[in-house]
């Protein structure tokens, strides 16, 4: 098999595959199974380790999400800010912090459902699946960081127009072809995850804000009857 080949595969006709995957089965879940767009919280389950994980991976993933976001709409004006050294400097170490603390987040989050046996009694092999998925992709992003630095600039020179030949129906690999590995697996595994996404309770953030990341610690008390009592 020629590295052109596999290439095309990779970053044609994977991304588009997974784009129509996502784009189909969520309305498809949303229009036959609507209940089901819900994060499906086990907090019930187990509180004492829930804030300290489910909080930090969420703040992380919601600004290393919006920051790769940003730099694909905007790379002319993210260039333009990391032009100055200092600023660049500040993404940069701001885009590791955010990374470090999605990864420490995510570990906790599925410690978490391992060690306690009930959460672990609820938890599906999708969650599994999902959950090492997001584990090998946090930890390809954060390692991206640590070794190709400066990634804010060269996602806008090369993943940016690449990105955005897909969605123009004209993908050119050639942004991505001579890419290391690394960030080759970092974006393989992007589609994936997003191809994966309707089948997972990751579908909540479509539908439901995340109020729980600033409210108060939610105390749930259970009442039960007595055998042999009305």
């Amino acid at each position: 098999m020629s590295q052109h080949f596999f290439d095309q595969f990779l970053f044609v006709a994977l991304p588009y595959v997974c784009l129509f995957t996502f784009f189909l089965m969520t309305i498809y879940r949303y229009r036959v199974q609507s209940f089901s767009y819900s994060s499906l919280s086990s907090q019930f389950l187990e509180n004492k380790h829930h804030f300290w994980a489910v909080v930090p991976f969420h703040y992380g993933i919601l600004v290393v999400t919006a920051g790769h976001f940003l730099a694909f709409l905007i790379p002319r004006s993210l260039l333009a800010w990391n032009s100055k050294p200092w600023r660049l400097y500040v993404l940069e170490i701001s885009a590791l912090a955010f990374g470090i603390l999605t990864l420490i987040g995510l570990v906790g989050v599925i410690v978490r459902r391992m060690s306690s046996s009930k959460v672990r009694m609820v938890t599906t092999p999708t969650d599994w699946l999902l959950f090492l998925m997001l584990l090998v992709q946090t930890v390809s992003g954060v390692s991206i960081a640590l070794f190709y630095p400066w990634g804010s600039s060269w996602f806008a020179t090369n993943m940016s127009p690449y990105l955005w030949s897909i969605l123009k129906l004209d993908p050119d690999v050639t942004f991505v072809a001579a890419m290391p590995w690394l960030v080759k697996l970092h974006v393989v595994l992007a589609f994936l995850t997003i191809g994966f996404f309707p089948f997972t309770r990751l579908v909540h953030v479509l539908v439901i804000p995340n109020p729980y990341l600033w409210r108060k610690t939610q105390v749930v008390r259970w009442y039960s009857r007595k055998e042999g009592k009305t």
